[in-house]
């Protein structure tokens, strides 16, 4: 994956880093990354990895913009109201940089297509709102041997993580799957900002996995409660029997 000297150019920032440098940055334009859920958490996340230069971002959401996304969802604006999330994403990731490949899929992750959507990709990172798809993307990624960066907001806080690296543990691990999840809902309030700090922490966790700086947060959960300004780490132990009965 040989840069151009308009690619060069362009990423001349994460070039010099130490621990990146030129072959770093040809890692991230061979990496084929998926994001499932083009909202908050998807919004900003695909914006940075697109800027960073990944080179293969697929897109999977069967949403539209509504008006109450854009407190928070900060890739679309009040024209793109009524349209489809993955279309405007992809025109408007691909106008950021025109060196990388979008794919977007107009449809939901579902148990009938989610080995078929994850199979291409290296790393699949969450930006869902709900608990049973991050089951699918677990269980997808269980299946097929693939990582998850996983995050996951409410009201004030957020949870970050990374799952199914090198027999580290899974989304199972942490919590344990209950049928009760397909019904299950979550609180609608969010403070504007928080899927911004999030989706930057998957996006750095993403960066990290393809370029192999830095250490991981796997086997670990990262918690973050924006009302204390905590940031804490704790530990997450690999369960015994956690790839029994996948969904997928």
């Amino acid at each position: 994956m040989i840069l151009s000297e308009q690619e060069k150019e362009r990423y001349a920032r994460h070039i010099i880093l130490d621990g990146v440098g030129e072959a770093g940055q040809q890692k991230l334009k061979k990496a084929r990354v998926l994001i499932v859920g083009v909202g908050g958490l998807g919004s900003p996340l695909s914006l940075y990895l697109a800027a960073a230069g990944v080179g293969t971002l697929g897109l999977v959401d069967d949403d539209l913009v509504s008006v109450s996304n854009l407190q928070r969802q900060v890739l679309y604006s009040s024209e793109d109201v009524g349209h489809s999330k993955v279309n405007v994403a992809r025109e408007k990731l691909q106008a950021l940089n025109p060196h990388i490949t979008i794919r977007a899929n107009e449809c939901r992750l579902l148990e009938e297509n989610a080995l078929e959507l994850v199979q291409d990709y290296n790393i699949i990172v969450d930006g869902c709102d709900n608990l049973f798809t991050r089951y699918l993307i677990n269980d997808a990624c269980v299946r097929l041997g693939k990582v998850y960066v996983y995050g996951a907001i409410r009201e004030y806080s957020g949870q970050v993580s990374v799952f199914n690296f090198q027999g580290g543990p899974s989304y199972r691990c942490l919590y344990p799957y209950s049928e009760l999840v397909k019904n299950a809902t979550q609180p609608q309030g969010v403070m504007g900002v928080l899927p911004g700090i999030v989706a930057n922490l998957q996006g750095s966790e993403t960066i990290k996995l393809i370029t192999g700086v830095g250490t991981p947060l796997s086997g670990e959960l990262m918690l973050i409660d924006l009302l204390t300004n905590m940031f804490q780490k704790v530990t997450i132990a690999r369960q015994e029997n956690w790839g029994e009965n996948l969904l997928v």
